[in-house]
């Protein structure tokens, strides 16, 4: 396949790099960072602006990972502009380009996350489940999904994907997260009964692949594990992983006054089930949480 990526260099997009180039597909990673990109991206090549390619080039697949990251700064107005620019209008101009392609791509698939449902509590939600209550991630995740849509103006078939918290050796939650766990300072979050869903990079990598090589999958996708946890029990999981007490709590309170309305993202409940991708046909290799944990810290 010849696949256009934005996102390349983040952890997913990385990881989905190492994959098509082992394959031996031909990648052209999106990127300010294009110069970085063959460096990071396992050869991939960069391009900074896609006024670079002409309306004649074609690709198989576009795949929309980019966004700058959710959890990194308190959600102020400046960063709440930043996000949405970097989803919202970039996935803008990445559809405008593929509207005025001559032989646009047969697939995109674009990512967005869990956090489109809001906070839904005990609700046990699958791809058609409607949302909970909205905030300013779920409301992000719906516009980010809306622009993605309407590549369908072109007969593109359109693959939305939404991830959960993704676990990794290489980065992400899980590298914030060892240092205090392996001190024995790990915590539960609030109560601790909010779902948390879940999903090993591996399975990330292999179900984006999946959906894209099959032609009759479209439309909404979710991209977690099957065995959801919750939060009090992801924290005893990796504890044991490390072999370490977790005997603390973090108060909804501390959170709420330290992250402000970001704090959804920690103390929010999505309790959600990959039906249509389970439907589909794709099998998770880390479907249960410990056995996934074992495996990456082995790595």
């Amino acid at each position: 396949m010849r696949i256009l990526l934005t996102g390349g260099t983040g952890l997913i997009g990385r990881a989905l790099c190492r994959f098509w180039r082992a394959r031996g597909d031909e990648v052209l990673v999106w990127s300010r960072q294009s110069a970085r990109v063959a460096a990071l991206c396992s050869g991939a090549q960069g391009i900074a602006d896609l006024a670079a390619l002409g309306k004649a080039e074609h690709f198989d697949a576009v795949v929309n990972l980019a966004g700058a990251p959710i959890a990194d700064a308190r959600w102020t107005a400046a960063r709440r502009e930043t996000l949405w620019n970097s989803r919202v209008l970039l996935t803008r101009r990445l559809v405008d380009w593929m509207l005025q392609l001559q032989r646009p791509p047969a697939v995109l698939l674009s990512a967005s996350a869990v956090g489109w449902w809001g906070d839904a509590g005990e609700r046990v939600l699958d791809e058609s489940s409607p949302a909970g209550v909205p905030d300013f991630g779920s409301t992000l995740c719906a516009a980010w999904e809306a622009e993605a849509l309407r590549a369908r103006e072109a007969g593109v078939r359109v693959l939305l994907l939404r991830i959960a918290a993704v676990l990794a050796a290489e980065g992400g939650m899980l590298q914030r997260l060892l240092p205090p766990f392996r001190l024995g300072l790990g915590a539960r979050l609030g109560s601790g009964q909010q779902w948390m869903p879940w999903i090993h990079i591996d399975d990330v990598v292999a179900c984006a692949d999946f959906l894209l090589q099959h032609a009759d999958c479209a439309g909404v996708f979710a991209a977690c594990a099957p065995h959801p946890v919750r939060n009090a029990e992801f924290t005893q999981a990796l504890a044991r992983a490390v072999r370490r007490p977790a005997l603390l709590a973090v108060p909804a309170w501390a959170l709420r006054l330290a992250l402000g309305e970001m704090a959804v993202l920690l103390l929010g409940s999505q309790r959600v089930q990959p039906v249509r991708t389970l439907q589909a046909g794709y099998r998770f290799q880390q479907p249960e949480l410990e056995a996934a944990l074992a495996q990456l810290l082995r790595r």
